[in-house]
């Protein structure tokens, strides 16, 4: 999480952070110019220094450096090249045979070795560029890509997980459109690894199809509930130690608006939080946090003390301003500490960045300032990273045309 900025497993919707080291290396062409770059540099040393000192035998440091840089077969030419480089320079300083051959077949020798390191390297890139193509695939089949202005709302959203590999963890969001209005979920799974991934997955499909047919948030929090159970059985089943996982999460839903209606005043949202973080409302008059129901995270609902009769989770009303957006962050945020291990004071420094900027409160920019706040809060800090996580949402100005629901 150190590398915020440009880690390769950060995804900023909609767009992707590049992390391709070295761009400038990766042409067709310019692989070849700093290996034919050193051969010509190596010969012009030799003969200008004569046979008070040989460097030609530095040829073979040209098949090596084209093997990390450019395919088999550049290597293999540059490898023929070297070998003629050397022999032209031995035979006009007229080299003895008894010093000359033994580096001519050191060089042969070296040029094969790399040859056969280049293969390996390409055969490793390509086995490497599947098993990335596969987490994408994992990836996206987990947070599935959401259309822009998705549900009558202007969406911005960072994931950046700790799992370099799987580049999916824990963390969760969505939003699903419905007669009810847009539905907004986003939550982190407690632990990490597969188990996390999977909880995560079965969480969200959940919520796109109860957040879809529920009328009620309460309802379909206690979906979630039930589905985070089933969830914990499942793996208990399997001989798994991970019967007790939970997850925390804030499930929003925006009031139904009639496509083509022009907002104006205060947008209406109903809130229930179940062991997480209340959503920050950003905006011209500042930063205020939601009023939070109280919820208990997923998968621990037995524990609840205050809830209503009917066993559901609280739901609280509130709304937007105009103006104001809405920040849903998991603790990877909150919890992100510098090198004297203070928390990075997310409302705060939102409060001074609006003071300085209103903009800062458009969900686009409002996500890329947390993300590069982050980022400089925790440079050359030695705490463990964590999954990260942002949702900025904004209902639009217009409510969109869309296809009706069935």
């Amino acid at each position: 999480m150190r590398r915020l900025p440009g880690d390769a497993t950060t995804q900023l919707r909609s767009g992707r952070v590049p992390d391709r080291p070295l761009p400038w290396l990766r042409g067709r062409h310019a692989v070849w110019a700093l290996p034919a770059l050193l051969l010509v540099l190596i010969v012009v040393g030799d003969l200008w220094s004569g046979r008070d000192f040989r460097m030609i035998a530095w040829v073979v440091m040209v098949p090596a450096l084209t093997a990390a840089l450019a395919g088999v077969g550049a290597t293999a030419l540059f490898s023929v090249l070297s070998l003629g480089a050397y022999a032209l320079t031995d035979w006009a300083l007229k080299a003895s045979p008894e010093t000359g051959l033994p580096e001519l077949l050191l060089i042969a020798a070296a040029g094969l070795v790399s040859v056969g390191a280049c293969a390996v390297r390409q055969a490793n890139e390509k086995r490497a560029a599947r098993v990335s193509l596969a987490a994408d695939v994992v990836r996206d089949t987990v947070l599935r890509p959401l259309p822009h202005h998705w549900g009558g709302l202007d969406w911005s959203a960072l994931y950046v997980t700790s799992d370099h590999v799987a580049r999916v963890g824990g963390d969760f969001y969505d939003l699903q459109p419905s007669r009810y209005g847009t539905r907004v979920i986003l939550g982190d799974v407690q632990g990490k690894g597969l188990g996390a991934v999977a909880a995560s997955a079965a969480l969200l499909g959940t919520f796109r199809e109860a957040g879809y047919h529920e009328g009620g948030l309460e309802d379909v929090a206690s979906r979630l509930e039930t589905r985070m159970k089933r969830q914990q059985a499942y793996a208990r089943y399997l001989g798994q130690d991970e019967g007790d996982r939970f997850a925390t999460a804030v499930v929003l839903s925006f009031d139904p608006v009639e496509p083509g209606t022009v907002r104006r005043g205060v947008a209406g949202l109903e809130v229930v939080t179940l062991g997480h973080d209340a959503p920050l409302a950003v905006g011209p008059d500042g930063v205020r946090p939601l009023p939070t129901s109280g919820g208990v995270p997923l998968g621990m609902g037995e524990l609840a003390c205050d809830v209503p009769e009917d066993g559901k989770p609280q739901v609280i009303r509130d709304g937007l301003a105009h103006g104001e957006t809405l920040l849903l962050f998991t603790d990877g945020v909150t919890e992100a500490r510098d090198r004297e291990g203070v928390f990075y004071p997310l409302q705060q420094d939102l409060e001074r960045a609006l003071a300085e900027n209103p903009g800062v409160a458009r969900p686009d920019r409002l996500v890329r300032y947390v993300r590069d706040a982050v980022a400089r809060h925790i440079t050359g800090a030695r705490w463990e990273s964590d999954d990260l996580t942002l949702l900025a949402v904004r209902p639009l100005p217009v409510e969109p045309w869309r296809e009706a629901f069935p």
